[in-house]
């Protein structure tokens, strides 16, 4: 069969077209996530080339349903795609759980021992006192990787479970004291110079 008879076939057009549509558009409503993602952490080079490829799909998508404006289905491929595509992208950026986060906690009492054990575990720590509506407090302040805040605010309810710990994001950091990366993904990605070798060992990393 003519390759044009089959994709105006009935099993193209109200099958497999739709759910090609569904799936491109998973595809580029996650890079869109990520792209966001990359911008508002000033990568020049991650964001710029996701975005070329999410118009890219965007477009062979757009001009699917142009031709095949009577289609339902497509439209309806559309929408649920987007939908399916916005989940996706926030659980591939929770996965990577790229950047920084400034963890402040407010005890109204001294923590030295939490103090110590996070210094015990690489991390840096700013200690100041201050005066609460209560009455003095300690203010603790130390920057982790938000791979690490889990593990950071599960110590400090553990220490101090009335502890006040407020969470903030941060676009970069110049300087700083963080615990080393032990896990293997961390040491096997440093380990690729190239931006390819980075892409193709976090491609097979995450689908494995």
């Amino acid at each position: 069969m003519p390759l044009s008879e089959w994709t105006q076939s009935d099993w193209f057009q109200w099958v497999l077209l739709p759910v090609m549509i569904f799936l491109a558009r998973i595809a580029d409503v996650s890079l869109q996530t990520l792209r966001i993602l990359f911008v508002s952490r000033g990568n020049r080079i991650l964001a710029p080339l996701l975005g070329f490829f999410e118009v890219l799909i965007w477009i062979l998508v757009i001009g699917q349903i142009m031709k095949n404006l009577d289609n339902a289905l497509c439209y309806i491929a559309y929408a649920t795609g987007f939908a399916a595509g916005t989940w996706v992208g926030i659980v591939i950026e929770d996965k990577l759980a790229y950047g920084q986060r400034i963890l402040r906690i407010i005890t109204q009492s001294g923590a030295p021992d939490l103090i110590k054990n996070l210094r015990g575990l690489g991390f840096g720590v700013t200690v100041m006192d201050a005066a609460g509506a209560r009455g003095k407090v300690q203010i603790i302040d130390t920057v982790v990787r938000r791979a690490d805040l889990g593990r950071v605010s599960r110590m400090v309810k553990r220490y101090h479970p009335k502890a006040f710990i407020a969470v903030e994001d941060i676009r970069s950091v110049s300087e700083g004291v963080f615990p080393l990366r032990k896990h293997p993904f961390a040491r096997d990605y440093i380990k690729r110079k190239s931006l390819v070798q980075r892409l193709r060992f976090y491609g097979r990393w995450m689908f494995r």
